[in-house]
């Protein structure tokens, strides 16, 4: 019987300490001298992927005929892709309306069936571009960062906005003749990427087999920034 109640003591002395410790974990700010402000860094880093866009617009008298005609173009599309492995692609939007006379009766249909492209292989994609455009309209051409490479440079920028943010608290500190702070809340926000506008250069010579000329890519850089904001509480 006294074992058992030494065990209870322990174990009640055990959760007070636990509970002691979380509360103490978990204490609220005072809400006297505290300072908000936030720190930022960035860099530019080169694009290494591109993206393009590329559709097929039809008219037809019924929709089973421009559905046929789109079908068709964006299978074909789709086959020519297949010789350029290291470019991801998939399908678009597609809409289709009807065309009306001015009796509000339907004359036709119009439709637009899109192919998009994503690739760091720039080569690959021009050239791909260049065969697709034969039977395709190009839509858009931009350059930005991949994930993964993105992802690499802002888990970097993250210790480094994190270093800013203690440094500013530091500052502010002296500055307000105080004897050391602690953080309140701290907010670490990635991912503002700031994409430049299209940019490629003159074409080059076209390939035999190919009718269309394919670009040379120049795709400039962007500039990605991680924010560091929080909230520290100065002590006397």
């Amino acid at each position: 019987m006294k074992d058992l109640t030494n065990k209870l003591a322990f174990i009640t002395g055990s959760a007070f300490l636990l509970s002691a410790a979380m509360s103490v974990a978990h204490a609220e700010p005072s809400g006297y001298d505290q300072l908000t402000f936030e720190t930022q860094v960035k860099e530019d880093i080169a694009n290494d992927e591109v993206r393009a866009s590329l559709y097929k617009k039809a008219q037809a008298s019924d929709a089973k005929a421009l559905a046929t005609t789109l079908n068709t173009s964006i299978n074909r599309a789709l086959a020519i892709a297949k010789r350029y492995p290291s470019v991801t692609v998939s399908t678009g939007q597609q809409h289709t309306y009807p065309r009306y006379d001015k009796n509000d009766k339907i004359i036709g249909w119009t439709g637009q069936a899109n192919i998009d492209l994503k690739s760091t292989d720039f080569t690959a994609t021009s050239q791909l571009i260049a065969d697709l455009q034969e039977t395709l309209v190009m839509n858009n051409l931009n350059f930005g960062v991949s994930e993964s490479k993105k992802d690499a440079l802002e888990q970097k920028l993250m210790t480094e906005a994190s270093r800013a943010f203690q440094q500013q608290a530091k500052n502010l500190t002296r500055a307000w003749d105080a004897r050391g702070y602690r953080v309140v809340s701290v907010n670490l926000n990635a991912g503002n990427t700031d994409y430049p506008r299209p940019m490629y250069s003159s074409m080059r010579a076209a390939d035999a087999e190919s009718s269309v000329p394919s670009q040379n890519f120049e795709s400039g850089n962007s500039t990605v920034s991680v924010t560091a904001n929080g909230t520290i509480e100065l002590t006397k």
